[in-house]
């Protein structure tokens, strides 16, 4: 499929690029959410606003049921130029995630209004931070029967899980004592905590072959200092967390390994896997195979919006979008434009879909 053109004469390569030139790090995403706004109402959108939470909204029919197409405007800090060589668009977002949600934007613009459906493209904010802002406050708005997230699979998967979230932020404060002292300083005891962290995960990882089904520990960070009186060791570390292991259960698993270190938990995301076999997945697999692709399904170890709003709609979910996630918030980020367009292809072939399908 050739870059798609909707009747307005905007074509889809032109709205990802200027959606990639809109800086837009979590927190900071006024100038992208108003672009794009402004993009989907030029498309033919009945409705395209800014609402309260900094969410880019577009809505396309008015019929009793509805479809959300929830993508993220957001992205990790760090600037690309924008530019397209062999093919190629380099830009912060490429992949994770502007250009997934400029192929919904561009997908429900070709396929245009479907009898009884209210079509719903949400460019969420703060996805990238452990608040989710946008996500939570769609929760509060929508109700959809069908939800598909914006997320790279590559054209032709389909992302059906994702593993849970909890960060840990340790404190570890000692008197301050001479280097002499045979006693574990709070540097030391810091990393007595990790390693302790890392053998438990090892243990309960034992048997289990997928990454998706395992606890994976992450040290984010850690820094010392001192007063001259007191020494302080603070520490953070990420847990991505199987379907088995809610956060709470991890939380009470650490806590006697943690010794007198003051603990803090946030960013806390249950695991999710969807249906394999809904009404969702065969519009996809059917559109994918259309498209000359081979489809296939993904479970990730990361999280996504599809953590927040799952457990409460609780419809048939998918994640989707063009992109190799491996290069989600690397240096070299970039999308070929040839997968762009046929995920483009996909999406309005799926919406085309929604009355074929039930």
């Amino acid at each position: 499929m050739s870059n798609p053109v909707s009747d307005s004469g905007l074509d889809s390569d032109s709205l990802l690029i200027g959606l990639l030139e809109q800086t837009s790090f979590s927190g900071h995403e006024g100038a992208a959410s108003t672009y794009l706004a402004a993009q989907m109402a030029a498309l033919g959108y009945d409705r395209a606003f800014v609402d309260e939470a900094g969410n880019a909204i577009g809505i396309l029919g008015e019929g009793a049921r509805q479809i959300v197409l929830l993508g993220h405007i957001d992205t990790v800090r760090g600037v690309i130029p924008v530019r397209v060589e062999a093919g190629n668009l380099y830009g912060r977002g490429a992949v994770d995630a502007k250009g997934p949600l400029a192929t919904f934007v561009a997908g429900v613009a070709a396929a245009g209004a479907q009898p009884g459906w209210q079509i719903v493209v949400i460019g969420a904010v703060e996805e990238e931070a452990a608040t989710s802002k946008g996500a939570r406050h769609a929760l509060t708005q929508y109700r959809p029967e069908l939800c598909i997230i914006g997320e790279p699979s590559s054209w032709d998967r389909i992302t059906l899980g994702y593993k849970g979230r909890v960060l840990l932020d340790g404190c570890l404060t000692r008197s301050l004592a001479h280097t002499a002292r045979p006693e574990p300083n709070a540097a030391e005891t810091a990393v007595t905590l990790w390693n302790a962290i890392k053998a438990y995960a090892e243990s309960v990882n034992a048997g289990r072959e997928r990454a998706f089904d395992q606890i994976m520990p992450s040290l984010r960070s850690i820094h010392s200092s001192d007063d001259g009186f007191t020494e302080k060791a603070e520490l953070t570390i990420g847990f991505r967390l199987p379907l088995d292991y809610p956060p709470e259960t991890i939380k009470s698993a650490v806590a006697p390994l943690a010794d007198d270190a003051e603990l803090t938990w946030r960013g806390e995301e249950v695991a999710w896997r969807a249906e394999k076999n809904t009404v969702l997945t065969r519009l996809f697999l059917n559109a994918i195979r259309d498209e000359g692709g081979k489809p296939n399904f993904l479970y990730k170890t990361g999280t996504s919006d599809m953590n927040v709003v799952a457990p409460i709609w609780n419809c048939p979910i998918v994640a989707y979008g063009p992109g190799d996630s491996s290069l989600d918030h690397t240096p070299n980020e970039h999308l070929p434009l040839a997968d762009y367009h046929h995920a483009i292809a996909v999406i309005r072939d799926v919406i085309r879909g929604l009355n074929e399908h039930g």
